[in-house]
């Protein structure tokens, strides 16, 4: 009876955790608008996603029956997971103007790719029971986790430099605690150390990235309404000037000539 309401309450977290990293694989979709709209990717950077792909592939290598069985709920989102990064990283390298910038991210891609195809390949091999495969898959996919919660790290550097957070998306680090806080539940129910381990650690960048949001929020809006204003008096600033310059220009008549 208690194992049943047991397993119950992890399906019903489960199934909450893959709606909310649903949300959280999604959340840079308004960056990825403003860039499609820009036609640049600015001063994205694209780790968040890069991190997250290989998170992704690695831990629906992990809910494999024949490595972790009974991890359906693992499987579903990280593979909705990996097909959206893929589509954001499509984005980005059509819209980096930066040639060198775009090569790398290819070849991190490729990398990735050929990581994981040799990683599933060699365990699938190597280790011929699922908890031995649990084992090994689990350890590498704690790494790749904390990884995808620390990535956004680079970019806390910047919002400190600039104090400005507009290049440190709000619904991304939202969601990133939300999904830390109910995969941690989750790892519980029962106790799985490879799952609750790395979205603990996550759940604690998450929150120091809100608190830093919060820290810099009135400071980001204050350098984005001086930017907005410089932008609009240099704008009038060029048109007197070419109003000035198109008033003085005009037909001569000679001396003495007819009207």
């Amino acid at each position: 009876m208690v194992a049943h309401l047991v397993n119950t309450v992890r399906n019903v977290v489960g199934v909450t955790g893959n709606v909310i990293a649903l949300f959280l694989f999604l959340s840079p979709l308004p960056t990825f608008i403003r860039i499609w709209k820009k036609g640049s990717v600015e001063q994205f950077s694209p780790v968040p996603y890069l991190a997250t792909l290989i998170n992704c592939m690695v831990w629906v290598i992990y809910g494999l029956p024949m490595v972790h069985p009974n991890s359906t709920l693992v499987v579903t989102i990280n593979g909705a997971g990996t097909a959206i990064e893929v589509v954001f990283l499509t984005l980005f390298i059509v819209f980096c103007h930066d040639k060198k910038k775009r090569l790398t991210v290819v070849l991190i891609v490729v990398v990735e790719i050929i990581l994981m195809a040799a990683l599933a390949a060699l365990v699938l091999t190597i280790a011929h029971t699922t908890q031995r495969r649990s084992v090994v898959v689990g350890i590498i996919a704690i790494s790749f986790n904390i990884m995808m919660y620390a990535a956004p790290l680079s970019v806390m550097k910047l919002v400190i430099t600039t104090k400005s957070v507009e290049y440190m998306p709000f619904s991304l680090s939202l969601a990133s605690f939300l999904n830390g806080i109910a995969w941690t539940t989750y790892a519980f129910l029962p106790f799985d150390p490879f799952i609750a381990v790395p979205n603990g650690v996550g759940t604690m960048f998450s929150l120091a990235q809100l608190l830093l949001y919060g820290t810099y929020y009135k400071s980001t809006k204050r350098i984005i309404a001086a930017r907005k204003e410089a932008k609009i008096e240099m704008h009038l600033s060029s048109s007197s000037s070419v109003t000035v310059a198109n008033s003085g220009v005009g037909p001569k008549k000679g001396v003495g000539a007819a009207p």
